[in-house]
């Protein structure tokens, strides 16, 4: 079910002007609430970045006619469903008459909960008075575009089935379909990676994390030396046959020499003879 919002303001400056500023799109984040940005594709073709009750919203929109000094319409081809028309009517002694008919589908929760308190038709109304604001202090039109565009093609203000097209896109938050199967992947992962994070915690344990050692590379042999594969027990343990090593050319070629020791006779006890005295410190 689509909702229908129509606002008015009157702007203090000449219909031309008040026009003028109109058609340059790309400067609507200006006087726009939440509009981030507005990009002209072509003559009538335009993409849109809004954020609309914290739901960030991407969608292309076609101008199905525009007509100098009179009326600007669209509706939107992907993203959004919406349609709209803006007409001007000159109010005399230099003022203009701005009417704005939007219809408009909210999708999801969050914008239909904000339909239902009005929240567009009020962001609409607020728009309208800061791009009176923002014409009447600068007093002039920032630029200008005058080509007309299938006049007379779209009788009255567009509606939302004007911008079918654009249905497919529903549930999508607003976003094309395509940037939603761009990202499907992504979220894919994300989620495996948070229900493994989520039983961890339930469990109260860590995830095992497991780890793979380095290999070791084996040292190359000392050239004329070969390895010898045979076993030798282990010095101080008993020979069991299971506490071995792998005996190298290391322990056969080039064996430890003990070191050599001096052989001391041992004193024997005899008699102090005369002349003979006993060492002692000089």
């Amino acid at each position: 079910m689509s909702t229908k919002v129509e606002k008015t303001v009157v702007v203090d400056v000449p219909l031309a002007t008040v026009y003028d500023q109109w058609t340059q799109f790309e400067e609507f984040p200006h006087f726009m609430s939440g509009v981030e940005s507005v990009r002209q594709l072509e003559d009538d073709r335009l993409e849109w970045v809004a954020e609309i009750g914290g739901v960030r919203r991407q969608w292309q929109a076609r101008i199905l006619e525009q007509v100098p000094e009179r009326k600007v319409a669209w509706a939107a081809t992907e993203g959004a469903t919406n349609a709209g028309a803006v007409t001007f009517e000159d109010a005399g002694e230099g003022r203009t008459r701005v009417h704005l008919e939007l219809d408009y589908e909210p999708e999801g929760p969050v914008e239909k909960a904000g339909d239902a308190l009005g929240v567009i038709g009020s962001r609409t109304e607020k728009d309208l008075e800061r791009f009176k604001a923002f014409i009447e202090d600068e007093g002039y039109a920032t630029g200008a575009w005058r080509g007309a565009i299938r006049p007379g093609a779209a009788p009255g203000a567009p509606d939302v089935r004007d911008a079918a097209a654009s249905r497919g896109d529903d549930g999508g938050a607003g976003i094309s379909g395509k940037a939603v199967a761009a990202g499907a992947a992504a979220a894919a992962a994300v989620a495996g990676a948070a229900a493994v994070a989520a039983r961890s915690k339930d469990s109260g344990e860590d995830e095992p994390v497991t780890l793979e050692a380095p290999r070791e590379t084996p040292a190359a042999p000392v050239s004329g030396q070969t390895e010898i594969s045979r076993e030798v027990p282990v010095p101080g343990e008993r020979s069991t046959g299971e506490a071995t090593r792998p005996e190298t050319a290391y322990d056969v070629a080039s064996p430890v020499e003990e070191p050599a020791t001096e052989r001391i006779e041992p004193v024997t006890d005899r008699s102090v003879e005369d002349g003979d005295h006993p060492a002692g410190p000089r």
